[in-house]
């Protein structure tokens, strides 16, 4: 099946606006279209298959629901919680369209004998005319783009994926889905993990768990106790509220050793960061890195970029090494590295060196 013998797409559809107006756009452009969403949770009450659903049959295409709940489960719910449990702190959006989502788009897409996958993510796909490389960037509304969640994507995934919204305003597609009539069309964006409603990480934790994180001491920078929380897993790097600590300033959560079951807090200035190593690398504009390449990185998705040296440790690994002190570079978080607008590749953050030389 070639790539233009065959314009037909399955559309992933979550029952919100950005997937209904895709399905839309996809169909408006001339593709034979087919709508799929996935059950991700046990607790899933249907809502939103119902509202795709009533999508697909307004738009008049075919609709289809796949039960994807334990293996959502194991490959993604799980690792959050090991994640956690070894003190670092976890993105399960990136660890879904890495492990999950996308592979199993795809397959699906191939056995409904369809060559695209579309979504409703805010980011671009373009080609390079040098390399032939396909490209990830970022979408045109930067207050929406998700080209960080994104970096994970394969050349091979990348060329057969389509982002309709790219190009488009969150205010125009709710405009189109309104026009539509669409009844999702002012349909509130979620803005919690999928399965942690209301953002309650500890709580959460601890019911899946079946145990209640054991309290243990704050300590200050010198190592003495200064107070005593609620669990070590709790807290975040970063964190300033919820220590219920008064220390005369300003405190926050500036380490944690899982084995001790601590929690050190400090000064803001303690968080600052001038080196991270990241690895599980996955490259988009390039096939590898051999030499230290200057670019924008962002370590959490709501951060412009901030310029880096990246620079390979010949051995699956970089290092970064900003030009400006970082804020709370976290292990476990996402670091994608861009040149313009064009996202270069991403990883893992593992280990990161403190401005006062703790790390690394």
């Amino acid at each position: 099946m070639g790539e233009n013998g065959n314009k037909s797409a399955l559309i992933a559809m979550s029952g919100g606006v950005d997937s209904s107006a895709a399905a839309y756009l996809m169909q408006a452009e001339g593709f034979r279209c087919q709508g799929v969403t996935m059950r991700l949770l046990e607790s899933d009450d249907g809502r939103n298959a119902a509202d795709a659903e009533a999508v697909c049959r307004k738009l008049g295409i075919p609709f289809a629901a796949v039960d994807l709940a334990r293996e959502f489960e194991e490959a993604v719910i799980q690792k959050f919680v090991q994640v956690y449990q070894a003190g670092g702190t976890p993105n399960p959006c990136v660890d879904c369209n890495r492990r999950m989502k996308f592979s199993r788009l795809m397959e699906a897409a191939e056995a409904a004998g369809l060559y695209y996958v579309a979504t409703g993510h805010y980011a671009r796909v373009d080609r390079d005319p040098e390399t032939g490389r396909w490209l990830l960037k970022k979408a045109l509304d930067a207050g929406k783009d998700q080209s960080y969640f994104l970096y994970t994507l394969s050349q091979r995934q990348l060329a057969r994926v389509r982002f309709p919204l790219g190009g488009m305003e969150k205010r125009q597609v709710r405009e189109l889905a309104e026009a539509l009539g669409f009844a999702n069309a002012r349909r509130q964006d979620s803005q919690d993990i999928c399965f942690i409603p209301g953002g309650d990480y500890g709580g959460f934790l601890e019911s899946y768990l079946g145990a209640a994180f054991p309290s243990g001491d704050f300590l200050d920078r010198e190592g003495r106790a200064v107070g005593r929380h609620r669990g070590a897993a709790r807290y975040t790097l970063g964190q300033r509220k919820g220590l219920g600590l008064s220390m005369g300033e300003p405190v926050y959560v500036c380490g944690k050793d899982m084995a001790a079951n601590t929690v050190t807090v400090g000064p803001e200035s303690a968080l600052y960061a001038r080196e991270a190593l990241v690895e599980d690398l996955n490259w988009i504009a390039r096939e590898d890195l051999a030499e230290p390449l200057r670019a924008g990185v962002k370590t959490r998705s709501r951060q412009g970029e901030q310029e880096a040296l990246v620079c390979p440790e010949g051995t699956g690994r970089v290092r970064l090494v900003f030009s400006q002190p970082q804020r709370a570079v976290t292990p476990g978080q996402a670091a994608v590295f861009y040149d313009g607008d064009t996202v270069l590749g991403g990883g893992t953050i593992v280990e990161v060196g403190k401005e006062d030389g703790h790390g690394l």
